[in-house]
């Protein structure tokens, strides 16, 4: 997990997201933490980082039934990123479920950019552009810290919707790879060939 990303962290639990979090590294490799731990000063929870990964609870059966063979179908890094609108580097882009598969070649087209992946498949390992969250329920991050959030078709149900425009900054972009898609906060641009697209209000 990048390091700079722990200012943007949230502790899971209902109480106020403003709450910093501690980071407690034990091993890093450059700017990544690949072994420590994250707690919560309010309610004292503590969270594993292992393999790289802040893992804020299991994931398992975190997504909506999708068949995995909806992975197979990603689109194109260079239409995610024109569906995004993002220019220039720095900042986060946050993905979602399957779309986490899409880190790699997004990095190669969204220079200076860094994706944080939350509930990512099993075979994908972080890497120097891409951080890796887990948790059942919600998305471990503060609010309006992305600018785009890209949620997989394993994922494009509510709570994952609502967590993804929460995250999303005023006036930039939601995409979710399935046409039948909506967020709270979020106005519909476009939907079709297999994609949904929304803008923050």
């Amino acid at each position: 997990m990048y390091i700079e990303l722990t200012e943007y962290l949230r502790c899971p639990e209902e109480h106020d997201e403003q709450t910093y979090l501690v980071l407690v590294p034990q091993t890093m490799e450059g700017r990544a933490v690949t072994a420590g731990s994250v707690g919560c000063p309010v309610c004292k929870n503590e969270y594993t980082i292992a393999d790289g990964v802040a893992r804020f609870g299991d994931p398992a059966g975190a997504g909506t039934g999708v068949p995995a063979e909806a992975e197979t179908s990603l689109p194109t890094a260079d239409t995610v990123q024109a569906l995004l609108g993002v220019a220039g580097p720095g900042g986060y882009v946050v993905l979602v479920g399957s779309a986490v598969r899409l880190a790699g070649e997004l990095a190669a087209v969204m220079d200076g950019v860094h994706f944080v992946g939350v509930n990512a498949p099993g075979d994908v390992a972080p890497s120097a552009t891409l951080s890796l969250l887990s948790h059942p329920k919600v998305i471990p991050l503060k609010s309006s810290m992305a600018r785009g959030v890209v949620v997989g078709a394993d994922h494009a149900a509510e709570p994952w919707l609502g967590e993804a425009s929460r995250l999303v900054l005023r006036g930039l972009r939601l995409v979710v790879l399935a046409e039948a898609a909506a967020a709270a906060d979020t106005e519909q641009l476009a939907s079709g060939d297999g994609m949904w697209v929304g803008e923050k209000e």
